[in-house]
């Protein structure tokens, strides 16, 4: 199955794309052509598994959101395997650098990725990638969060509804900033651009850490970014959230209205992380997999350091996660199709 520009592309074709090429190299991108070589490591007996460290791939900079779940994911999943689960960030080109690695990886259940939207359902839409929906084993969710529109806090912007007036008051001259192209700060940005009829410039940056430091700095006035690591810097004094991006309030933020309350029912975006691997991962170990996860999940330690930060932590089976990407695909797709978004 093929979702949009989602499909598989040669070397030639991939290297023509500088900033995706020169970052994953051309050695990676070869071995991600050839995409008929066999895959030894899957035939490993899967009873033993794991018999060592499972690498966790996070295609972002440390500090963001997809990190801070990793982080827990790994934690507790590895408690339950009785093997390290060690954190590998991977940043770059919206996501889609660290899955690309993963997904090259020998589908043995040792290599895996905690991934967001962006790079399985955002950046297919923007670009030919150099892989398809069919080369990735979606294997379950392990967290849901709502995300949040927020401004530095001495921007004198205190409310949505300031917001909106100041940028349809001086059009193509307030930046907001992302984790990168194609993910769900950028594209739900975007969104909430054409719901509100703004004008506002898109500047990327590795993960959702580093923009956020952009915007404590005033290098850019806005972003929409997941509530997990807005919590300290809204505390602190530095942040100030104008809206949460959803239908329903926040319980860690009883006073913060809803982009629905606000006038913007159709700015709605909870963000759903999970772990995906290469295709081909034996189905006794793709088992274990999504049961260390469940076990960590139902740990009340994780529930609650995720409730902390706004976030619930929960699974699903392969399939539900599957068809949830596509979903989501498919609305990303609109967004993308009506501003005219392309990365190629």
């Amino acid at each position: 199955m093929t979702w949009g520009k989602a499909t598989r592309v040669s070397c030639v074709g991939l290297v023509a794309n500088a900033g995706l090429a020169g970052r994953i190299g051309l050695a990676g991108l070869a071995l991600l052509a050839l995409t008929g070589l066999p895959a030894t490591a899957a035939s490993a007996a899967p009873d033993a598994w794991p018999t060592r460290p499972v690498r966790l791939i996070v295609p972002y900079a440390p500090g963001g959101p997809t990190d801070i779940i990793g982080r827990l994911v790994a934690r507790f999943a590895g408690e339950a395997l009785g093997q390290p689960v060690v954190v590998d960030n991977r940043a770059g080109a919206g996501g889609t650098i660290g899955l690309a690695q993963a997904l090259q990886a020998p589908p043995d259940g040792y290599t895996l990725a905690l991934v967001a939207p962006g790079p399985i359902a955002g950046m297919p839409n923007l670009m030919k990638l150099p892989y398809a929906p069919d080369d990735i084993a979606y294997l379950t969710l392990a967290a849901r969060t709502p995300s949040v529109i927020v401004v530095r806090s001495q921007s004198g912007i205190d409310s949505l509804a300031a917001l909106i007036a100041q940028a349809r008051q001086r059009p193509g001259t307030m930046n907001y900033g992302s984790a990168g192209a194609g993910t769900t700060p950028h594209l739900g940005a975007e969104l909430f651009k054409q719901e509100a009829k703004v004008d506002l410039v898109h500047v990327p940056y590795k993960g959702a850490a580093p923009a956020l430091a952009a915007l404590m700095a005033g290098d850019i006035q806005m972003m929409m970014v997941d509530l997990l690591p807005v919590i300290p810097l809204a505390a602190s004094g530095r942040l100030k959230i104008l809206a949460v991006v959803s239908d329903r309030r926040v319980p860690s933020l009883p006073d913060v209205a809803t982009t629905r309350e606000l006038g913007l029912p159709g700015v709605l975006m909870d963000a759903n992380y999970g772990i995906v691997g290469p295709k081909g991962i034996p189905s006794g170990v793709q088992s274990r997999i999504v049961d260390a996860v469940r076990r960590a999940v139902a740990r009340p330690e994780m529930q609650a350091e995720m409730a902390k930060i706004g976030g619930t932590a929960l699974t699903s089976t392969p399939a539900d996660y599957r068809d949830m990407t596509r979903v989501e695909f498919e609305r990303w797709k609109r967004v993308v199709d009506t501003g005219h978004l392309t990365l190629n």
